[in-house]
């Protein structure tokens, strides 16, 4: 989804571009900066939303009938593959996930600025979900755990951290200038691995599936919100005026 709404975003910065530059050149910047904002109001006002209604019967019925079709499908190598996934979506994997990135951002593409955005949005991340965690205060599904868990439960650490993270690192890559079909490969990975740690949370049983939408959310508003922070540093560094 990210990688859609930048898309939008750049074309929408691209038309706007030709038509009112030579008018102001200040205005393509500020359109966009309006959109950006729309968008992570709109998702904040859509994660209060989830939130208030945590304790709702139909929200509690539409966690029963997604969390019963996932289980359904549990057998040996289905649960070896999810626990593999959801550790790839813990601290150690997003460590190594994270030294990988910065080696190639700092021998390859020579920017070590890259290392230092991912560093502060997936710190951001993880500080706000222990601080809605204990705010929330939803605890764990009451069902078999086939992974320890010691927090709480909404939103979703893991699903939250994922977006953010591997979001943040889709809307890197869709800048990069590698081959087309490297890049759409790459990014299509980082979207199938960000939904397998959501499912995978759900499948081990230690979350509700609207933990896992309420840290989609979550994450979701900081990569754009990131994104637009980070893209302006940049602007106003090349030019001032802006």
């Amino acid at each position: 989804m990210q990688n859609v709404i930048k898309i939008i975003i750049d074309t929408l910065k691209q038309l706007i571009s030709k038509v009112f530059k030579k008018h102001n050149d200040q205005l393509p910047y500020i359109i966009i900066s309006v959109i950006a904002i729309l968008i992570v109001i709109g998702s904040a006002n859509l994660f209060i939303e989830l939130t208030e209604n945590l304790h709702t019967t139909s929200l509690a019925q539409f966690d029963t009938t997604i969390t019963e079709q996932i289980l359904a499908y549990r057998n040996p190598t289905l649960t070896s593959y999810f626990v593999f996934i959801t550790d790839v979506g813990d601290v150690y994997g997003y460590l190594l996930v994270f030294i990988l990135c910065n080696v190639a951002f700092l021998l390859i593409l020579k920017k070590w600025q890259y290392g230092v955005q991912l560093s502060v949005v997936i710190l951001l991340a993880l500080s706000s979900n222990i601080i809605l965690k204990k705010v929330v205060n939803r605890s764990r599904p009451e069902l078999e755990h086939l992974v320890s868990v010691e927090t709480l439960s909404y939103p979703s650490g893991h699903a939250m951290t994922a977006m953010a993270f591997y979001g943040f690192l889709i809307y890197l890559f869709y800048h990069f200038k590698i081959h087309p079909i490297l890049k759409f490969c790459i990014i299509l990975l980082l979207i199938f691995l960000i939904f397998s740690i959501g499912i995978s949370r759900i499948y081990l049983g230690v979350h509700f599936p609207s933990d896992i939408v309420g840290g989609f959310i979550a994450g979701f508003i900081w990569v754009i919100l990131c994104a637009l922070i980070f893209n302006f540093i940049r602007v106003y560094r090349k030019d001032p005026t802006v």
